[in-house]
């Protein structure tokens, strides 16, 4: 049977738009989470905007340091690049109008050659566990924008920024200079610090292999040393380390400040990715030698909520001592770390630099010792009570290795008499 429906009196009325019916409640839901996402995005990008205003840099045309373009700095840690701030004059690069800064190179990595006249740096700083290091390179290729040796670059003329990562020196005579002064009769052993100012296993040392003659002259001498490296080039020396470990001559610290590969490849651009470094602390552990994890630095809202997850991996991989650095920004660290914050964690700017002044009394950095290395407050409390909440439940540094020095035996020096056993006198 069909239904037939009569045709509308108004012809109109098959124009007008359909009554509106009241939506559903969980459209109204919907709309208003969309609402809310929409408000908070806004109030983001207006916080990023104010953000500007904070960096302590100087205003554009008034001998502002710009950023360096991307194409340039591609793979590198720092944005811009300003003069050593010993250097008498300032330099900045800028377009005449004839596209003059597209003729501008990238910035490759170039290393020097440095004759130095000793190789072991002494010091007598109460925040760290060790008198003497050894430093074959300056600069490092790493990139970590953080690096507080970035300072140092300044004493060769150069910039803390690029510079410190593409202008590199080496110490090629660095292991004769090593064995020259382990010869000396007034010579005292006690563990030397390997790659404390750089990274003695940065990417240029699978050419110069420095790092690794110097292994083999403290290994010649029975000389004990530790190595804090964030690269898995290390396990290149596992035939040098492992014979050393046997005698308790090395222990091995491998630093590591993320498991996000992500955020490392933005805070370490040319280090080793966490996955690998957590594989060097195992197999450096199967080999016998005594390993470490630092979570160094830690930044906060940046990395400070992965201390507990960096641990668990270290232990999981044979780790027995951990340690954590705060992050430090003395000199100009502390601008080059604004501009990488502000460029990549524009968000969370204002909230890191008040955790880092709230470190450090209202300063963005004290240098006083005992403060230096873990801030002081309520922030620096809680994160070193996670850190021993962290260490006693996965039971670390229950036992700390202690490396020795009864092994040193000094190479006799021309026309000494050798003893009847064999030794020095």
């Amino acid at each position: 049977m069909e239904r037939r429906i009569a045709p509308s009196a108004d012809p109109a009325a098959a124009l007008r738009p359909p009554p509106v019916l009241p939506a559903p409640k969980h459209l109204g839901r919907l709309a208003e989470e969309r609402r809310a996402r929409r408000a908070a995005e806004e109030a983001a990008a207006a916080r990023d905007a104010a953000a500007v205003a904070d960096l302590d840099l100087p205003a554009e045309g008034e001998g502002a340091i710009p950023a360096v373009e991307a194409e340039r700095r591609r793979g590198r840690g720092a944005l811009s690049n300003a003069a050593g701030r010993f250097e008498p004059h300032a330099r900045e690069a800028f377009d005449d109008g004839w596209q003059s800064l597209d003729d501008l190179p990238a910035f490759k990595t170039t290393v020097t050659p440095e004759r130095a006249r000793t190789i072991i740096t002494r010091n007598d700083s109460p925040d760290v566990g060790f008198d003497r290091s050894i430093n074959p390179y300056r600069g490092c290729e790493h990139g970590c924008v953080y690096c507080f040796a970035r300072p140092t670059h300044a004493y060769q003329g150069y910039s803390a920024g690029l510079d410190f990562e593409t202008k590199l020196f080496a110490k090629p005579d660095a292991p004769e200079l090593l064995a020259k002064e382990l010869s000396k009769p007034g010579y005292e052993p006690r563990t030397i610090a390997l790659g404390i100012n750089t990274d003695s296993y940065q990417p240029i040392e699978k050419e110069w292999r420095l790092t690794r003659r110097i292994l083999e002259v403290l290994s010649d001498f029975g000389h004990p040393v530790g190595i804090v490296t964030k690269s898995a080039l290390i396990l290149r020396d596992l035939d040098i380390l492992a014979p050393m470990a046997e005698r308790g001559l090395v222990k091995v610290a491998l630093s590591v400040t993320s498991l996000d590969h992500k955020l490392a490849r933005v805070m370490e651009p040319r280090a080793a990715t966490p996955q690998r470094r957590i594989e060097a602390i195992r197999r450096l552990s199967e080999a016998g030698v005594p390993t470490a994890v630092l979570v160094a630095p830690v930044i906060p809202a940046i990395n400070d909520a992965e201390i507990e997850r960096i641990l668990d991996a270290a232990v999981a991989a044979g780790a027995g001592e951990a340690g954590y650095v705060m992050l430090r920004l003395p000199l100009e660290i502390r601008d080059l770390f604004k501009e990488w914050l502000l460029a990549n964690f524009p968000d969370r700017y204002r909230h890191v630099l008040s955790l880092v002044k709230e470190l450090h009394g209202g300063k963005e950095y004290d240098a006083a010792f005992g403060q230096r290395m873990t801030g002081s407050g309520p922030y620096a409390w809680t994160v070193a009570r996670r850190f021993e909440l962290a260490t006693q439940r996965l039971e670390l540094n229950r036992r700390s290795v202690r490396l020795t020095t009864r092994h040193f035996r000094r190479r006799p020096q021309k026309g000494e008499q050798l003893s009847l056993f064999g030794e020095t006198g």
